[in-house]
């Protein structure tokens, strides 16, 4: 069992009630218990390393939290292997004033120390602007050349050194552009989001400040692609939920999301998550250490001072309240207004596990979602009876591209026992189609429709724009009627209260099938001025094409409304 004392001392008073946290606090506690500590066999706490740096960080910056203190030994966490880190990637999402600038100013100066003693460890610190890329930089510069602390600093004022001739000097150059160690020859330097010098080197780590403000993943593409050239690399992703919806701090969260959930594995990410579980929440101080995890009892002076601080700024909610979305947002870590949430709960999805109604006379509608020609594609189709909605659902997925994400040609696929889609299992129960080509072929969709009328009758398909300048002629030549939508995004918004109505009612039936499931799940609901939009909760993995194409099927659901019952008795032979 591995053990370090701030580790042991988190979790005493987590069990023992001390400790207010939340939902996710508890889910990365659990996960650690149950998946890292007790591989003694396979990790190890570098103790020295812990102690160095907080000793380091509280001699020249200043006492660190619990928190703090709790995240350092997953920091200096090695395999027993070969020296490398365990945890190469944290994302820590903290209410504001927890102090996570302050404390990755430390770890900045520290890493490129003769203690830390990794030559060439260069940091970048990067943030949406200059002034914030700054913040932590600027801290490490000034302790360097504060007064009093010239056993840091390499160039002390010329009156120190003629008063103090025979002192040895620090080993930190602290300039208004880099900060070097002479020792490792490390630097930390600062860059914007937005500079044309953007460009990823042999960093041994980068920091990404305020992370919720970017866009999509262009930055750490860039800057995270040195990581690994050089020992013990790693990165950190720090901020609150911020305003930013549908961008790289959401698919961050939602694989740390994952990842606490048990279904996805780990791979290096540390995901510490502070938030409320419930708005009502924000009423009770008693509760905010789950955002803000300063404010665990007993508090530090400078936790008294943030908590008046939060206190008068609650207060004044009451006179001002357009100032509630930043509280809630920045303070409290919570997204409010319905902005975001899964399109089904678990219980909803759940329910959606129903044995098809009878399809006697009853004639679908097909839909077609194909985003692209290198991964998946998904056919449906879309019954209606009463006020119930069945759907159907075949797909297609190109074989490298299963191989790649889902290692399908891996034994380990074979049952689902992964944590990741079980593609095989489902390719067995006849959910989909792995072709080994390099494109999809599109003549397995036309075939799968031709199938489909033969047994059920569909006439026409309701699809995507995409590709189908290829497709539309080979559907129309078997006889289909094509509706295409020209921007699938746009009709979201019309279609939104009809598929949140059928959800949480009970009227969506998938049977069996667990990867319409997985689908819809890999689904969330974004709230925008135009309406609300269905988007993928991550990029590449998490495929969405089947819910898609349902969403096209319910476009047009009423013209299934208008479907006259074919009776055998009103026809005479």
């Amino acid at each position: 069992m591995l053990h370090s004392v701030y580790v042991d001392e988190y979790l005493e008073k987590w069990k023992t009630g001390k400790y207010v946290l939340c939902d996710k606090n508890i889910k990365l506690l659990e996960f650690l218990e149950r998946e890292i500590l007790p591989r003694d066999d396979i990790y190890y706490f570098n103790d020295e390393k812990i102690e160095e740096y907080i000793n380091f960080s509280e001699t020249w910056y200043f006492n660190l939290d619990d928190w703090e203190k709790f995240i350092v030994p997953f920091i200096f966490l090695f395999y027993l292997e070969d020296d490398e880190v365990v945890f190469d990637e944290f994302v820590i999402i903290v209410g504001r004033g927890a102090g996570k600038n302050g404390f990755v100013s430390t770890l900045s100066h520290y890493f490129i120390s003769s203690l830390h003693g990794v030559d060439n460890y260069d940091i970048t610190l990067v943030a949406n602007s200059e002034k914030q890329a700054k913040r932590s930089f600027n801290d490490v510069r000034l302790t360097i050349t504060k007064r009093g602390n010239e056993a840091l600093n390499a160039n002390p004022p010329p009156e120190y050194k003629e008063a103090n001739p025979a002192d040895v000097y620090g080993e930190f150059e602290g300039y208004k552009s880099r900060i070097t160690s002479l020792e490792t020859q490390s630097e930390i330097i600062f860059v914007a989001a937005n500079s044309s010098t953007l460009d990823g080197g042999r960093e041994g780590c980068v920091i990404y400040d305020e992370f919720h403000e970017m866009e999509n993943s262009d930055i750490p593409d860039v800057l995270g692609g040195g990581i690994g050239k050089t020992q013990w690399g790693r990165q950190f992703f720090i901020g609150t939920k911020g305003f930013v919806r549908g961008g790289y701090f959401d698919e961050k969260y939602a694989r740390c999301e994952a990842i606490l959930n048990g279904d996805e594995e780990f791979n290096g990410i540390f995901p510490f998550i502070n938030e409320l579980d419930d708005i009502e929440e924000m009423d009770n101080p008693v509760l905010w250490p789950k955002a803000n995890p300063t404010l665990q009892e007993p508090l530090t002076t400078r936790a008294k001072r943030l908590i008046r601080t939060m206190k008068k700024e609650y207060t004044e909610l009451n006179y001002s309240p357009s100032k509630r979305p930043a509280f809630v947002t920045k303070r409290m870590n919570f997204i409010e207004g319905d902005m975001e949430h899964s399109v089904a709960s678990k219980a909803e999805l759940e329910a959606t596990r129903r044995p098809y109604f009878e399809f006697d006379d009853l004639i679908p509608i097909g839909t077609l979602d194909y985003g692209s020609v290198r991964d998946f594609a998904s056919c449906g189709l879309l019954f209606k009876k009463d006020e119930d909605y069945a759907f159907k659902q075949h797909s297609f997925v190109v074989k490298q591209f299963a191989d790649t994400h889902y290692g399908y040609s891996n034994t380990a696929n074979m049952s689902g026992g992964e944590k990741k889609a079980p593609i095989k299992k489902w390719e067995d129960e006849g959910y989909l189609s792995v072709m080994d080509e390099p494109s999809l072929n599109p003549q397995h969709i036309v075939q799968w429709f031709v199938m489909a009328r033969d047994l059920y009758g569909v006439q026409k398909i309701v699809a995507d724009n995409f590709k189908l300048d290829v497709l539309r002629p080979l559907l129309e030549a078997e006889g289909f009627e094509v509706d295409f939508i020209k921007r699938p995004q746009s009709i979201h918004p019309l279609v939104a209260p009809r598929i949140e109505d059928a959800f949480a009612n009970g009227k969506i039936i998938f049977a069996d099938d667990d990867m319409m499931r997985w689908y819809t799940n890999n689904v969330y609901v974004k709230e925008t001025n135009v309406g609300k939009l269905f988007l993928k909760k991550e990029e590449v993995k998490r495929k969405t094409d089947g819910f898609q194409s349902l969403v096209h099927g319910m476009y047009r659901a009423n013209e299934l409304d208008e479907q006259a019952e074919f009776v055998l008795g009103n026809i005479n032979f």
